[in-house]
C-alpha cells in the first residue's frame, strides 16, 4: 500500500461511525451561522452599506476587496460576503463528520448536502441584488432563502439530537400534526409579507435604492393577518397538548414558540410606533429567524414518527 493510501485510510478511520457530540455540535453551529448571516445582512442594509461593494463577485471593478476610498460601507458589505465562507466551512465539516453514516443515516446526509448547496445560491442572489441596485423583490428573495436554510438547519439540529441523545419519540395525534402544519404555514406567510413591509419602508440599504410603492399601512396589515392565524393555531395546540399528553419535548417547544411570538409582536409594535429605528428593525429581523426556528421545531415535533433513532425513519 502506498503512503498516500495509508494516509487516506488513517483519515477515514478517524471519522465517527455514529452521531456524536461533535456531529450534533456542527449541526448547531450551522444553525447559528445561518441566523448570523441574516443578522449581518440586516446590518448591511440598515447601515446603508448595500452597495458598499459596487460589483459582484468583485467588490469593485478590478478588485475583490474594498479599497480605502470606499470607507466603512465597503468594509461592512465585504465582511458580510466573507461570512459565506464560514457557512461553507461549517457545512463541509458537517458532511465530513457524517461521511461514514451517509448510507445508514441518509436523511442527515441529504439535509447536509442541501444546506451546503443552498449557501452558494445565497451568494449568487446576493450578487443579483447588487446588479439590480438593491431591487426590493430580489432583496426579499435573498432573505427568504436564508430563512429556508434556517428551517433546514433546525431540522438538522433536531435529528442529530434525537440520534445523539437517543431521545424517545412519542406518538402524536394526527390532529396535532395538522394544526402544526397550519401554524408553520401561517408563520412563513407572516415572514414573507414582512419582507414586503421592509421593502416598502425607509431602510433600502442605499439612498438610491428603489422601494415598493405600496401603502405602508396596507402591507403592514397583510403582514399581521397571518400572525392572528398563528396565534389561533397555538391556542389549539395548547389545548390538544394538554388533552392528549403530547409529551414534555413538544410542550417545551410550544412554550418557546409562544415566547417568540410575544417577543416579535412587542418588537414589531415598538418599531412601528417609534419610526423604525435601525436597532429595533435589526432586532425584528433576528426575531424573524428565531420565530422560524421555534415554529419549525413545533411542527417537527408534532409530525415526528414514533421511532428512534429518528434519522432512520
Amino acid at each position: 500500500m502506498s503512503s498516500s493510501a495509508a494516509r487516506t485510510t488513517s483519515w477515514s478511520d478517524r471519522l465517527p461511525t455514529k452521531v456524536t457530540k461533535t456531529v450534533h455540535g456542527l449541526a448547531i453551529a450551522s444553525l447559528i451561522s445561518q441566523v448570523g448571516i441574516i443578522v449581518s445582512g440586516g446590518a448591511v442594509r440598515l447601515t446603508k452599506s448595500g452597495l458598499g461593494c459596487s460589483e459582484w463577485p468583485n467588490c469593485m471593478p478590478g478588485s475583490m476587496t474594498p479599497v480605502p476610498e470606499m470607507g466603512i460601507h465597503g468594509l461592512i458589505e465585504f465582511g458580510n460576503r466573507l461570512l459565506t465562507f464560514v457557512l461553507i466551512a461549517i457545512a463541509v465539516a458537517f458532511l465530513v463528520s457524517i461521511w461514514k453514516l451517509r448510507h445508514t443515516h441518509r436523511p442527515l446526509f441529504v439535509l447536509g448536502i442541501v444546506l451546503l448547496a443552498g449557501i452558494p445560491f445565497q451568494g449568487v442572489i446576493g450578487g443579483i441584488t447588487v446588479w439590480t441596485k438593491l431591487n426590493p423583490w430580489v432583496v426579499s428573495l435573498h432573505f427568504l432563502l436564508s430563512m429556508a436554510l434556517v428551517v433546514l438547519a433546525t431540522l438538522l439540529v433536531n435529528r442529530t439530537a434525537a440520534e445523539y441523545k437517543q431521545q424517545h419519540i412519542p406518538s402524536q395525534e394526527k390532529t396535532l400534526g395538522q394544526v402544526a402544519w397550519v401554524a408553520w404555514i401561517a408563520a412563513m406567510l407572516a415572514i414573507i409579507f414582512g419582507t414586503i413591509v421592509t421593502g416598502t419602508g425607509p431602510h433600502a440599504g442605499d439612498a438610491s435604492a428603489p422601494r415598493h410603492m405600496f401603502d405602508p399601512l396596507l402591507v403592514t396589515r397583510m403582514h399581521t393577518a397571518p400572525v392572528y392565524l398563528l396565534i389561533g393555531c397555538v391556542l389549539v395546540l395548547l389545548f390538544l397538548a394538554a388533552k392528549r399528553q403530547a409529551g414534555p419535548k413538544f410542550r417545551n417547544a410550544l412554550v418557546w414558540l409562544i415566547l417568540m411570538i410575544a417577543l416579535q409582536a412587542a418588537i414589531g409594535y415598538i418599531q412601528h410606533f417609534t419610526g423604525l429605528p435601525i436597532g429595533m428593525v435589526l432586532a425584528h429581523m433576528l426575531g424573524s429567524a428565531l420565530l422560524g426556528i421555534a415554529v419549525t421545531n413545533v411542527w417537527d415535533r408534532a409530525t415526528m414518527l414514533p421511532r428512534s433513532p429518528l434519522v432512520n425513519r
